[in-house]
């Protein structure tokens, strides 16, 4: 089918290389429109903090999210009244709609007033420099606009900068590693040519799918730099292998092309439909946030896939024989890189199986112990950028009138009708409610009434604000949201038919994180089944894909320590100039268990592909391994070296979200492209010997394969050179 696929491909080139440049065209128009479309949302559907906030846009005209804090220090307005501020904040804030300022509050050498809107987020956010305007001409010049919308709105240019940064690490990277290793040639420029039109198809798609989903502020950065490492990587097997067709001299260049795309583009086809696989777990979280990572990561391979069996084949027939003529370095052999080294390092492990196997397994079980220290939070708005505005003017909040002020809990009383929020037993129990809060340490302030802000115009709503004393995604404040649902509402002794509701960020952080992880077992479960089966097809073995399996989610269990040792416990977060933090985000360790999941299959089918092939081809099970892994160890690491190097970007940015992700996803990939792939499979393998390739009957017509491949000839044995028949097992 590919054979076939490729020819169509070869006969229209002209018409594919045109495609592609309406999708590059189309990436272009996207990139500049697509972050008005981003949001920082942790939204979750159907939880009590989602009906919460929506009784307060819709019967307060506040929405938690599109709320701004406005802080001036006293220094700044030492002659004028809190009156006269007061009347100035409230005309300011007409240019942003629905906007009305609470008075301004004394803090320790501040002022601070909220500005409620019913906007969303991402509407909100778009009025932040209007507002910041608006304050000058006011005369309020010294005003700081903090609050989620602003933070989002000043991340935005600092994201993009970061991007364009890590794009510029990332060709650098990748273009001296391919050079260093592969020699230079004009077929060095296909992969750059291949990542762009992906990214940019990519960006395309992901421009599109976001008017309809919400979708993450990261994913620019996210699609960028992973579609450009997945890109190269691809289609550095494809040069690689098509450069070994072109040496091999049969026939035209075309069918060089040909016979590459039906055997390098078979293992890329596999490889991509792997990561889209592990990729597909997020879209079994239903929290926005996360499935619209996951549906941005889902573009990636797929586009990758288009462009590496589409405009790959093209690039290359037209470059024809040019592709293996050196513009340097001319005595660089045309071999898989590094092949001798990886060879001899073949040979030790099939050697030295127990040895290899035992302490590859003790390390990765030792980098996964620090799990224990692992505390997730909502988001961070401690670790951001100091050179924001919002930054400042939260830094100020926190210090002098404190961490909780900026983004307090919302205690939504819904009474059940008009007019009775205000009935003696609502306000006995709301007072009880307030009484017992203020006894907890956690709780800074609460605010309650029985008139507007605190009761909505139709009397069927009661509000109750409660501050605590740290941040919002503190661990201590997600303690206080629970305990403010299981304990504190019961003990307040609501008449019956009355429902309370919690909201704000605290308890969306709470509601995020919950179902996320009550979800994310379910999504590993689903990951591991359907990369079982898609392994099988591939491999077409029962034992290996099982095995492969079982390493993929210690590899996954050892980064996530690894995250755990350089953001909690600092081990070199100073020489990489990253931020310090107690808590991980949490939806860091759940893309990055799709994603890592998805390139260490695609590692495992570059490797055990060849693998394969060698076994077909006469070699006993043990030559199989180690020529599989000399022929292959090589591209395998270049491959891995180039996805660090553009996952640096995110490394080198200045988010603390993108910090984790990128660390995360470039010390796994290094680990499983090493430890797991360069050591760990292939000492496994070794064990099983021709056991590697045993297929029963069952499994066969799901992996398309008429025999198992351990029966052709017998099972080929085991340690060394010598063969010995026995039967193949049914």
């Amino acid at each position: 089918m590919l054979e076939r696929f490729t020819r169509s491909i070869l006969r229209f080139r002209w018409l594919v290389l045109a495609c592609w440049g309406v999708a590059v065209v189309a990436g272009a128009f996207s990139a500049g429109r697509l972050p008005g479309l981003l949001s920082t949302s942790l939204a979750v559907p159907g939880t009590g903090s989602q009906h919460a906030d929506a009784i307060m846009s819709r019967s307060f005209g506040e929405n938690a999210e599109g709320t701004f804090t406005v802080v001036l220090r006293r220094a700044d307005v030492p002659a004028r009244s809190l009156r006269t501020l007061d009347r100035d904040l409230a005309s300011a804030v007409r240019v942003v709609p629905t906007a009305r300022s609470t008075a301004l509050q004394p803090g320790d050498g501040i002022l601070y007033a909220d500005v409620g809107t019913s906007l969303d987020i991402q509407a909100a956010a778009s009025y932040t420099g209007r507002l910041r305007r608006a304050l000058v001409h006011g005369g309020l010049d010294g005003a700081l606009v903090t609050g989620a919308p602003a933070l989002q709105y000043d991340l935005t240019p600092i994201l993009a900068a970061d991007l364009h940064r890590g794009e510029v690490i990332a060709v650098v990277a990748a273009l001296v590693l391919l050079a260093l290793f592969t020699g230079i040639s004009l077929a060095l420029l296909v992969p750059f040519a291949v990542a762009a039109c992906t990214t940019a198809a990519s960006l395309a798609v992901v421009y599109g799918l976001a008017h309809v989903v919400v979708t993450a502020l990261y994913v620019p950065n996210l699609v960028e730099l992973v579609g450009l490492g997945l890109a190269i990587d691809y289609s550095l097997l494809v040069v690689l292998r098509f450069r070994e067709e072109l040496g091999a001299g049969a026939g035209t260049v075309d069918d060089a092309v040909t016979r590459t795309m039906c055997s390098a583009g078979r293992t890329v086809l596999v490889s991509g439909t792997a990561v889209a696989v592990g990729l597909s777990a997020l879209l079994v979280v239903p929290v926005p946030l996360v499935r619209s990572l996951g549906l941005a990561g889902l573009v990636v391979p797929f586009v990758s896939l288009g462009s590496a069996l589409t405009l790959q084949p093209a690039l290359l027939s037209l470059l024809g024989r040019r592709a293996s003529r050196w513009v340097a370095r001319p005595g660089t052999r045309r071999g898989a890189p590094g092949e001798a080294l990886w060879a001899g390092l073949a040979g030790l492990v099939v050697r030295r199986r127990a040895a290899v196997l035992a302490g590859s397994t003790m390390l990765l079980l030792l980098l996964a112990s620090p799990l224990a220290w692992l505390e997730l939070t909502p988001g961070s708005i401690t670790a951001i950028p100091r050179t924001m505005s919002s930054a400042r003017g939260l830094e100020l909040v926190r210090e002098h009138a404190g961490p909780g002020v900026v983004t307090p809990i919302d205690v939504v009383v819904d009474s059940g009708r008009g007019g009775r929020a205000s009935s003696p037993a609502i306000t006995d129990a709301t007072l009880r409610l307030a009484h017992e809060l203020l006894a907890d340490p956690e709780v800074f302030v609460v605010a309650i009434g029985t008139r507007p802000p605190y009761v909505d115009s139709s009397g069927r709503y009661r509000l109750a604000i409660v501050v605590g004393r740290h941040d919002f995604g503190d661990e201590r404040t997600q303690r206080l949201v629970r305990e403010i649902r299981s304990r504190f509402v019961s003990g307040a002794r609501f008449p019956a038919g009355v429902h309370v509701f919690v909201g704000g960020a605290p308890a969306q952080g709470v509601d995020f994180i919950a179902r996320v992880y009550g979800i994310f077992p379910w999504a590993v479960l689903v990951a591991l089944v359907v990369s079982y089966l898609v392994l099988v097809r591939a491999l077409r073995s029962a034992l290996l894909p099982a095995v492969a399996v079982l390493l993929d989610a210690l590899s996954v269990a050892a980064t996530y320590g690894l995250l755990v040792i350089v953001f909690r416990f600092g081990i070199g977060a100073d020489v990489l100039h990253l931020y310090r933090v107690t808590q991980i985000s949490a939806w860091v360790p759940v893309v990055l268990f799709a994603m890592l999941f998805g390139l260490s299959m695609d590692y495992e089918v570059f490797i055990v592909a060849r693998m394969r092939e060698c076994w077909e081809g006469g070699a006993d099970a043990a030559s199989a391994v180690a020529d599989g892994l000399a022929r292959t160890g090589g591209i395998v690491s270049v491959a891995a070296l180039v996805m660090v190097g553009a996952l640096g970007g995110l490394v080198g940015g200045k988010v603390v979200d993108l910090q984790e992700l990128g660390v995360g996803l470039a010390l796994g990939v290094l680990l499983d492209a090493t430890v797991v792939r360069g050591l760990l499979m292939p000492s496994v393998m070794a064990f099983l010997g021709p056991w590697s390739w045993w297929l029963p009957r069952p499994f066969r017509r799901l992996a398309g394969a008429p025999t198992s491949p351990s029966a052709r000839g017998g099972m080929r044995g085991g340690s060394g050179g010598s063969q010995q028949s026995i039967t193949s097992p049914r």
